[in-house]
């Protein structure tokens, strides 16, 4: 989740779009599946996966331009990398995804499914959009084919802003057992957000030895 955060806003340092910073996210946590934070510097797998995706996005980011906003956005000297530590991570990155680089991602069916629910008006439509965007700080997207997480955030909206969708959740042919499980552990990682956990977190990074 802290590292998802870095990424995020080092997208929006670069003024990358939300998908290209998605991408990464889920660059990152699929690295993640096979090394670990002492093998993978985190600190620096999470740029080169931004600078993954951009290219993989077509919206490139030259890896200079990428250097500097790291270096503007951290304050600590010892995670300011070098183009040429971007470029070595890019490589050891694509090994260990497999050089497997597709991402399906819940925007590409939330428009559609809104619109057919009726709740495609501006502010239910953001609203749900903000909790596609958080899930990517969670696992959720590892675990779950990506209609059904953004069927679990239409489900939570109109429960929390009170639209009837009832009727429309019956006619899908879908397993809503897993639509109520996924919108628990949603639900679940607001809940968490309450215990603070990105202090701690940010203490346990700098603990990490340095290894690229």
């Amino acid at each position: 989740m802290h590292m998802a955060n870095y990424i995020a806003k080092l997208g929006q340092q670069i003024k990358l779009r939300q998908r290209v910073v998605a991408t990464a996210i889920t660059y990152m946590r699929r690295v993640y599946t096979s090394k670990g934070m002492t093998e993978y510097e985190p600190r620096l797998v999470s740029p080169a996966c931004l600078y993954l995706a951009s290219k993989a996005e077509e919206s490139t980011v030259q890896a200079r331009f990428l250097v500097f906003c790291i270096k503007k956005i951290c304050p600590d000297d010892k995670f300011r990398y070098e183009i040429k530590d971007i470029l070595e991570m890019e490589m050891k990155i694509l090994e260990a995804v497999n050089y497997y680089l597709v991402v399906f991602h819940p925007y590409r069916s939330l428009t559609q499914l809104l619109q057919d629910a009726g709740m495609s008006d501006r502010e239910l439509t953001q609203f749900t959009w903000g909790l596609v965007n958080d899930t990517y700080k969670t696992d959720l997207l590892l675990m779950h084919p990506p209609h059904l997480i953004a069927l679990a955030c239409i489900y939570i909206t109109s429960a929390y802003k009170e639209k009837d969708t009832i009727a429309w959740f019956e006619e899908l042919q879908v397993d809503m057992n897993v639509v109520k499980n996924i919108s628990m552990e949603i639900l679940d990682f607001y809940d968490s957000l309450k215990t603070n956990l990105e202090e701690k977190i940010n203490m346990a990074l700098c603990k990490l030895p340095l290894k690229q």
